[in-house]
């Protein structure tokens, strides 16, 4: 499945303050909790919560991804944030954390749920596209960056 299918602007925030890996993973369940009524920031607090107490889902590189499955979800969505100030995720290298991409799918989506990760990984382990992002001026940009494209023009797509 593609990120463009999956992410919207109203779903990425940049200069985030959170101090903690905690706190970064509850602006994230707002985010993949909004414009869905059934949906719950805490219950996806929760959920995201319970997947990362099995391992942390810290890539490397200043990435994470964290990820759950949720049985009220109608569909699987992400969001992201970009970190003003890196946190501590337990991540495989041991380096803090400043870009975050979550991912929520529905229960029964258990091969999509793997393949987006996968997806996701791929895409996130190149460090042209970890600058981009990290480069972007808005929302709208990093959008444009997770799809494919430079970001570099600044008009809305």
């Amino acid at each position: 499945m593609s990120i463009a299918t999956l992410l919207a602007p109203e779903r990425i925030r940049i200069d985030v303050d959170a101090k903690s890996k905690k706190r970064a993973l509850e602006q994230l369940s707002v985010l993949l909790a909004a414009g869905d009524e059934d949906l719950s920031s805490a219950k996806v607090f929760d959920a995201l919560l319970a997947r990362e107490r099995l391992g942390s889902t810290g890539l490397g590189f200043g990435i994470a991804i964290p990820h759950a499955r949720y049985s009220d979800a109608r569909e699987a969505r992400a969001a992201c944030i970009r970190l003003s100030e890196p946190v501590d995720f337990d991540a495989i290298d041991r380096e803090p954390i400043d870009f975050v991409v979550g991912l929520l799918v529905p229960d029964a989506a258990i091969d999509e749920h793997i393949q987006t990760l996968a997806d996701l990984a791929g895409l996130l382990s190149e460090s042209s596209m970890r600058e981009a992002l990290r480069a972007a001026d808005d929302e709208h940009c990093i959008l444009r960056i997770m799809n494919g494209g430079d970001g570099h023009d600044h008009g809305v797509a």
